[in-house]
């Protein structure tokens, strides 16, 4: 497949974050399951069905998206022409309705990865199940394949993460230097809602007052999400998750596609071929932006990423 050639119309740094609400393509009808976590809480999947015998994608989202994000719907819409299966499940609190324990999710959470695709493959048989994560989910999906070694092919035939922020520090920090502050801002509106009412739910839970002064991801991180998932705050949390060092580790066909131009990480902080495992393909194109990987004529859609993803998946098992 073609790389990724950003068309001459679209500006420098995109990402879907900040896309248009009139572009974002509509998602086809999902069909909505609610499962029960090992420690009784719950998530909820939304699903594309197919016939039995076609191949099963898991998609994991990013950072306080769902399976409305443009990503996600443009995944949807191409598994559905293409005949694919596909699982959407929603990392806690993220599917419209908060979760029932104290916890949420974060970059590493690759035990949440572990019981979602051990789940998928038992209900899958001998059929082939492949994962993607965009962002937050790509970082938790490397990590876990890290861990896991050769193992991770008991739950997944080949994997792929789409702009995942394998150095947390280094992007957590870049994400409160200038323009990135637009990014920060419309990610930390959604997480203090979401905190506010996990608080009402589960006083004393964290420091309300820090989490309300928190101007950037790293001072929520430090308030909020290390202390809430065992962290000693936020750089124990960015140190401990970032996926960049188990790269060298995924024993399962990987594929890491992180854009040059993506405002969330600088390219000076992505692998090289030295540092990861030979099951790994780094795709490092000159643009794409943050998920952004616009095509076509101006307004452009979301159809290069899709395509991409299932045609690694395609190539991975022939």
């Amino acid at each position: 497949m073609p790389p990724y050639v950003a068309p001459a119309w679209l500006p420098g740094c995109h990402a879907q974050t900040l896309w248009p609400r009139a572009l974002h393509p509509t998602p086809p009808p999902y069909r909505r399951e609610r499962w029960e976590a090992p420690d009784g809480d719950f998530i909820d999947a939304d699903r594309i069905d197919a016939p039995p015998d076609r191949p099963l994608l898991v998609l994991f989202h990013g950072l306080e998206g769902s399976s409305r994000s443009p990503y996600a719907a443009a995944l949807a819409r191409v598994c559905r022409a293409s005949r694919w299966r596909l699982a959407l499940p929603h990392f806690r609190g993220c599917s419209g309705e908060l979760n029932r324990r104290p916890r949420a999710y974060h970059s590493g959470d690759s035990a949440e990865i572990d019981w979602i695709l051990a789940r998928l493959a038992a209900e899958n048989g001998e059929r082939p199940v492949f994962a993607a994560g965009v962002s937050l989910g790509g970082n938790a999906l490397l990590k876990w394949a890290g861990e896991r070694g050769a193992g991770a092919a008991s739950r997944a035939r080949a994997i792929a993460a789409v702009c995942a922020p394998l150095d947390l520090a280094a992007c957590g920090h870049h994400l409160a230097r200038g323009f990135n502050r637009v990014y920060t801002r419309h990610f930390l509106t959604t997480l203090k809602a979401v905190s506010r009412a996990r608080l009402k739910q589960f006083p004393g839970l964290f420091d309300p007052m820090r989490m309300e002064a928190a101007s950037n991801l790293y001072q929520f991180d430090d308030a909020v999400t290390g202390p809430l998932h065992g962290f000693a705050g936020a750089d124990d949390y960015w140190a401990r998750c970032s996926a960049k060092p188990w790269l060298a580790h995924i024993r399962v066909p990987a594929l890491v596609l992180n854009a040059r131009n993506d405002p969330f990480l600088p390219a000076r902080y992505l692998p090289g071929p030295g540092e990861v495992s030979p099951s790994v393909v780094l795709e490092q194109p000159a643009a794409g932006g943050h998920v952004g990987f616009v095509s076509g004529p101006f307004p452009g859609n979301l159809d290069w990423l899709p395509q991409r993803l299932l045609h690694f998946f395609d190539s991975a098992t022939s």
